[in-house]
């Protein structure tokens, strides 16, 4: 017993021999934590030893105290908001850390993503922006693009109907590139090519990165050529931290058309037997809408981790609703981001999830078309209290019980999934795959009630009430594998970069429908139970559609970046991909770029030779990028059905050939070129960049006339025209105002493009010379208003030009051999090129003011040089308009050169009296905000903000906000609807009122 009592105490002795010395060499270090201008408290910073795990945090008064080896000379404070510090410990003192806010300047590293890797921008010779997260606007909106709005010169991104939840704004870059392929550019979303931009909470951005030049998009091949917009998201520290943002939205329709009230529609329309009076006393628009209409978001993020592993995860909700009586949206998102790295750095995994549900009730544009033309004085409800029933005007029904009757709504589930296993053989050596899934589902329910006021007054045998499903799944699979090698020697910096990448494209769309259901309870969860599609009236065949296509993608590509003396830099890529969509004799294609740069500023001759010169940088790129934006199967001899065929009582479907073969389909190809300037001038106080660009679009597609026989169809879908863009951009940024409380920076883009549709035609497929577009709808039979035609731009309005009006308020216009007739003389033959609709420069200018706590930011931007078709001029803007309808006040207003029109034999003829100037000048964005840290263990830092969206558009433009007509696409300066052609509808422009709040934790 003695003998074990011995050895446990020698044990022991023995421990302790090892512990003391061990003890010794630690020493304690304490100090406190403030912020370097306001002098508070920051409680909650990360305080740890340089290059050891060990660390604590400061308390709510600032104060820490750590015990550390010996050995350890440094501390690194760390906190969210402010400049990461590295502080010298010295024995026995109390350290005083004073931290200062994080506030890039153009001296640090920025790090751009040019496709499959990063650059410092400093190394980036082709056209790329950079857009980090602070300089988003404060949008309440439901896609992150708004906010990169006016931030980029060069992209567009228009919004017709900001003010719907449920929109989706048009994206276009450089200009229009093609005539039938899609004009959107490319999403990469955390390095996942065809990512989900839906699915994106704009809390989550970290970057944005847009690649113009198409020695930067060629990377991507057929998929580059409309550019690519690069979307990285936030990512885990080794700081945790949680993160809310919180806001509430109020909107206010804006910019509203004027339209008679009950009083004026009697003295003007009524007394003059132009229209009757009902009796009542409507005020339509007021009664479609919903102003203000309300909307909340609110964001919690967490983050947190260690050197090794990290993560970030955040989920979100939004509720909103729109400015028409119907129109919601409420959606939920999260996502997670989970970065680790094995203990010798060999391995990293990176996995990514990103989920989203939300529940829509689509919005009722007609509504606000029939607030404007419907009768004041005819009344919402009948004297019995029901929805009145309504057959006069344009479209004959009442918008009122149209809205809170009829029922569309829209489920949407959304899923990205990428994860990525990277090993790193060599310090300079890496290889990586990457293999994602980016889905969508959209379910579409749809019914109409047998309750109508048009149902109830025509008392139908059948069709008496309406109701449909239909789902759609897209869903797209890649796998990309890359391998980086760099290396440096001398003056000599390479880096080279070797990939393959599979992409599997998936679509599928049911839909069911059905008409004289029992019972209208039912809407659309029993389509079985409808009589008109069960066949016992002969309508079967219509009740169900579906299908199911799909397309493969797969590309070899490599990249080399070269740089020698930090002076010259070169940069080449070559992509050889094939797709499924081409013809069987284009299978492939290969997309060459090339890129330089000069840094003169690094030359001797310069290089501290003038001191208001920083930083110079010449570039010039060339690239070949493709668009295979178009349907599957278009190469190819399919069937389809012919109709019905009865036979002995039974009807069968006949199938025949519904589409000609085309063995040399191909992409659009846009050959592109680039000469541009980036530079920093007196002492970074004020950088930019300059490009000039060139971008031809050949081998466009479009359907073209082809004899029959021998072709089973009259049209071939072919690559045959020709487009041509050109343009110059301007990017400015300046600290004018730089002082120690006080600051001032401004920022200004400005964008000038020019077009021109070369060629419809080429040696085997002949083309008319121009295409008529844009029909104007009834009454009377307007025609095309716009025509794309060989050597003109874009966007060219055709029609009459106007002479004025005679005596009698009949419109005048010019003839062909220079006479003046009244409009209803004139002829086809007569017309001409009178304006066109497509801005010729855009530009943006944003003012960002900041006094110790206190923020400001204005943000103005602008469209000049093109003209509109005003449509509600047009049809119900003069006293001649149909009868019985309302008109706008202008109509009978002297001062307006509408109210001349009185003379109704030229009510419905186009001519460019009715086009205006497009050009506006909007206070686009203002945001006030206020933060400040706090003392304490829960709360560390907080920000206040109101933000005033669409605050005022000073414009000459009579139909209201210039900004609702597109100007994207080839049909510019004039609304139109799904199909192409003029309409009334509308989506009515909004101040948004938004006040937020973020809180670190």
């Amino acid at each position: 017993m003695q003998v074990k009592i011995l050895r446990l105490l020698s044990c022991f002795a023995l421990l302790c021999c090892f512990a003391l010395p061990a003890m010794a060499q630690n020493k304690t270090v304490t100090g406190k934590v403030t912020d370097s201008e306001t002098g508070s408290a920051l409680p909650g910073v990360a305080i740890t030893a340089k290059g050891l795990t060990i660390g604590t945090n400061t308390d709510s008064n600032g104060n820490f105290k750590l015990s550390i080896p010996a050995s350890a000379n440094t501390l690194v404070v760390s906190f969210i908001g402010y400049k990461r510090q590295e502080v010298a410990v010295t024995d026995g003192a109390v350290l005083n850390i004073k931290l200062t806010t994080e506030q890039k300047t153009l001296k640090e590293v920025v790090v751009v993503s040019v496709g499959y890797g990063t650059l410092d921008k400093k190394e980036v010779s082709s056209a790329i922006t950079h857009v980090s997260s602070k300089e988003l606007l404060s949008v309440g909106s439901n896609s992150p693009l708004m906010s990169l709005q006016g931030k980029v010169p060069g992209l567009t991104i228009s919004n017709t109907s900001a003010a719907d939840p449920n929109s989706t704004p048009s994206v276009q870059l450089r200009g229009v590139s093609s005539r039938n392929a899609g004009l959107g550019p490319l999403y990469v979303i955390n390095n996942v090519p065809g990512g989900n931009i839906d699915n994106i909470n704009q809390n989550d951005i970290e970057s944005i990165d847009v690649l113009k030049g198409g020695a930067a998009s060629a990377i991507y091949g057929t998929r580059g050529s409309n550019g690519v917009i690069i979307i990285t998201t936030k990512k885990g520290t080794s700081q945790s931290s949680i993160f809310y943002d919180g806001y509430t939205s109020f909107d206010y329709i804006t910019n509203k058309l004027q339209v008679l009230s009950k009083d004026d529609f009697i003295k003007n329309r009524v007394d003059n037997k132009q229209g009757q009076d009902y009796g009542g006393n409507t005020n339509w628009l007021k009664s479609v809408s919903n102003s203000p209409s309300f909307g909340q978001k609110h964001t919690l993020q967490f983050s947190g981790g260690s050197g090794k592993t990290n993560f970030f995860a955040s989920a979100d909700y939004r509720n909103a609703e729109g400015i028409d009586l119907r129109a919601n949206k409420k959606e939920y998102g999260a996502r997670v981001n989970v970065n680790h790295t094995s203990a010798d750095d060999i391995f990293t995994v990176s996995l990514n999830i990103a989920p989203r549900y939300a529940n829509t009730n689509t919005a009722d544009y007609g509504g606000f078309n029939n607030a404007l033309t419907l009768n004041p004085t005819l009344p919402i409800y009948n004297n019995s209290g029901q929805y009145n029933f309504i057959n006069t005007g344009f479209f004959s029904n009442n918008p009122v019980e149209n809205a809170k009757l009829n029922q569309a709504q829209q489920e949407i589930k959304e899923l990205d999934m990428n994860g990525t296993f990277k090993v790193n053989i060599l310090k300079n050596l890496n290889t990586a795959v990457t293999v994602s899934e980016v889905s969508s589902s959209f379910k579409n329910l749809n019914f109409s009630p047998s309750t109508l006021s048009t149902i109830i007054h025509s008392n139908p045998v059948n069709k008496t009430n309406y109701a449909s499903q239909e789902q759609i799944e897209n869903d797209v699979k890649n796998v990309e594998w890359t391998a980086n090698y760099f290396t440096s020697f001398g003056k000599h910096d390479l880096k080279l970069l070797g990939g393959y990448s599979y992409a599997l494209y998936d679509y599928q769309q049911f839909k069911a429908s059905n008409y004289d259901f029992p019972f209208d309870s039912f809407l659309w969860n029993n389509l079985g139970s409808g009589a008109y599609n069960g066949g016992d009236k002969g309508n079967g065949q219509g009740a169900v559609a579906s299908t199911r296509n799909g397309s493969t993608l797969i590309a070899f590509f490599g990249r080399v970046n070269y740089a020698y003396d930090n002076k010259y830099i070169l940069t080449g890529s070559l992509r050889r991909e094939g797709s499924s969509k081409f013809g069987p004799n284009n299978k492939w294609g290969n997309f060459p770029a090339a890129s330089a740069a000069w840094r003169v500023t690094e030359e001797s001759f310069l290089k501290d030779k003038i001191s208001w010169l920083n930083d110079l940088k010449l570039r010039a790129d060339y690239g070949v990028t493709g668009n295979q934006d178009f349907g599957n199967y278009q190469s190819l001899l399919l069937y389809g059905g012919y109709g019905y065929f009865p036979f002995d009582g039974t009807s069968y479907q006949v199938y025949g050939p519904s589409q000609n073969i085309n063995p040399n389909l191909r992409w659009e190809k846009a050959i592109n070129f680039n000469l541009g300037i980036d530079f920093d001038l007196f002492n970074n106080r004020l950088s930019g960049s300059l490009n000039y660009y060139i971008r031809t679009n050949k081998d466009l597609l479009g359907s073209y006339n082809v004899p029959v026989p021998p072709n089973p169809q009259s049209q071939t879908y072919a690559n045959v025209g020709t487009l041509k863009n050109s343009g110059f951009e301007i990017q400015l940024n300046a600290s004018a105002v730089k002082g120690p409380k006080f600051k001032y920076d401004i920022s200004f883009t400005a964008a000038l493009n020019n077009n021109k549709f070369v060629s419809f035609s080429n040696d085997i497929y002949k083309g008319a010379p121009y295409i008529d577009l844009v029909g104007l709808p009834a009454p009377g039979s307007p025609g095309n208003i716009q025509r794309l035609q060989e050597g003109e731009r874009i966007g060219e309005f055709y029609g009459f030009k106007s002479a004025g009006v005679d005596k009698t308020g009949a419109l005048l216009v010019y003839k062909k051999d220079g006479s003046i007739v009244p409009a209803n003389n004139a002829n086809n033959d007569d017309k001409q090129f009178i304006g066109n609709g497509l801005p010729k420069w855009t530009a943006s200018l944003g003012n960002t003011f900041r006094y110790e706590n206190w923020d400001l930011g204005i943000f103005l931007r602008g469209n000049f040089g093109y003209q509109v078709f005003n449509m509600p001029a047009f049809y119900i803007g003069t006293p001649a308009t149909q009868a019985d309808i309302n008109t706008l006040t202008s109509a009978y207003n002297s001062n307006s050169k509408y109210s001349k029109l009185t003379n109704s034999s030229t009510t419905s003829i186009a001519s460019d009296y009715f086009l205006e100037s497009g050009s506006f000048v909007k206070l686009d964005n203002v945001s006030l905000g206020y933060s400040h840290p706090i003392a304490s263990k829960y709360i560390h830092r907080f920000r206040i903000y109101a933000t005033g969206r669409n605050i005022h558009t000073f414009t000459k433009y009579t139909g209201g906000d210039p900004d609702l007509i597109p100007v994207n696409g080839l049909r510019p300066g004039i609304n139109t609807n799904s199909d192409g052609n003029g309409t009334l509808n509308y989506y009515p422009s909004t101040l948004q009122l938004l006040l937020g709040l973020q809180v670190t934790f």
